[in-house]
């Protein structure tokens, strides 16, 4: 694991570096019609700069002025000849009817590029109509992420703020090497299914220096990820960072070689979070490193959950297929929300194996918080607090 951070962090250096040091061209977004009022559509003039760019031999950047800019769901298609940034210095705003973004599940789409990077701006998604709708079951589309990158490699996201997402804030799908640091995504506690950051059948993902306040998880992890690190991630309100849920088909792709280090939970509702539906499968989570780790006030800071189960609908009396181990969780510390504070539910038929404690110290108003196991396999060093149950 420590040879996989130090060379992904070679890897990462090197792609921020090839993919900002070069001469480029640039493409004003206003020389293309786009008006920084926040009411012209400027979805066509953000278009033909994308054209232009994708088109020139030299690598270009499109910049957008200081000002708010009206964007409806609007894809850049690659490939293209050159890397492109994309440097934003103002606002995109979504319409402010939550129906104009349809049912296609997205706001702002890349796809099948590469050497893309997005730097600076702010994406307001508007979507507290969205959520409204959500809340009292009305005819409502499917929701849309702010900021979605399908089958995309060699990506570098910096310094971008996503507030009010209908749904997801980023999402990385089937890409390789991206980097994203020093982004903000913000949305409201109670705000549904407003994930920080989801990644997916992903390779080499890289997130860094990055703070996430939604109502879901700061980061979920899905099926196919691997080779991924997080670091300085300021996490809640939230539902922590989760890898899963998993399971939920039988055929799925596993997560493997995943390391979160030196972050901070606060008031989230878990912290460091595996989940499977309970449910055959043959997927697998193993290589996983917690490391270095503060919660505040955390309602599950360390859980693992395979026996989840929505409103017990196609999976009741079920077991989780997903083989989960390797785990390790080092130097955890803070205070539980709730008096048990390590929760290991595992598969009877499928039981966590290779799990790893060392060094935590989580207390529950200020006496040392429980333990609970199930179908666990593994061993415990150093400080423990609770008393480990492993």
């Amino acid at each position: 694991m420590a040879r996989f951070v130090v060379s992904y962090v070679v890897l990462s250096f090197f792609y921020i570096f090839q993919l900002s040091n070069a001469a480029s061209t640039t493409y004003n977004v206003m020389r293309f019609g786009a008006k920084p009022d926040g009411k012209t559509d400027a979805t066509q003039p953000f278009l033909k700069a994308w054209s232009a760019a994708c088109r020139s031999a030299t690598p270009p950047t499109i910049y957008v002025p200081r000002g708010r800019y009206l964007l409806k769901a609007i894809v850049f298609r690659g490939p293209c000849k050159s890397k492109i940034t994309f440097q934003i210095g103002g606002t995109l705003v979504a319409p402010t009817d939550y129906r104009a973004l349809g049912n296609s599940g997205y706001w702002i789409l890349f796809i099948k590029i590469n050497r893309v990077s997005v730097i600076g701006g702010t994406l307001d998604a508007r979507g507290a109509g969205f959520w409204a709708c959500r809340k009292y079951r009305q005819n409502c589309p499917v929701g849309a992420s702010s900021l979605t990158f399908n089958w995309a490699n060699n990506i570098l996201i910096s310094g971008l703020t996503s507030i009010n997402s209908q749904s997801i804030h980023l999402v990385i799908n089937g890409c390789k090497y991206v980097v994203v640091r020093n982004v903000k995504a913000i949305a409201p506690a109670q705000s549904p299914n407003t994930d920080g950051i989801h990644v997916q059948i992903s390779t080499g993902v890289t997130i860094t220096g990055s703070t996430l306040q939604t109502g879901d998880d700061c980061i979920s992890i899905g099926p196919g990820t691997r080779n991924m690190v997080m670091s300085n991630i300021k996490c809640g309100p939230g539902h922590g960072v989760s890898i899963g849920s998993l399971g939920k088909e039988f055929n799925e792709d596993g997560v493997e070689n995943i390391m979160l280090t030196n972050s901070v939970f606060s008031g989230s509702d878990n912290g460091v979070r595996i989940k499977s539906w309970a449910k055959p499968s043959n997927g697998f989570v193993r290589k996983v490193v917690f490391q270095n780790l503060i919660m505040k006030d955390v309602k599950n800071p360390i859980i693992i959950d395979q026996n989840y189960c929505p409103g017990n609908t196609g999976c009741p009396h079920q077991t989780s297929g997903i083989k989960i181990s390797r785990v390790t969780y080092k130097n955890i510390q803070g205070t539980s929300a709730t008096a048990e504070a390590v929760t290991f539910d595992c598969s009877p038929s499928h039981p966590c194996r290779g799990i790893r404690l060392q060094d935590i110290k989580l207390t529950y108003n200020n006496k040392a918080a429980t333990s609970s196991c199930k179908n666990i396999g593994g061993t415990s060093t150093g400080v423990l607090m609770p008393e480990s149950c492993v």
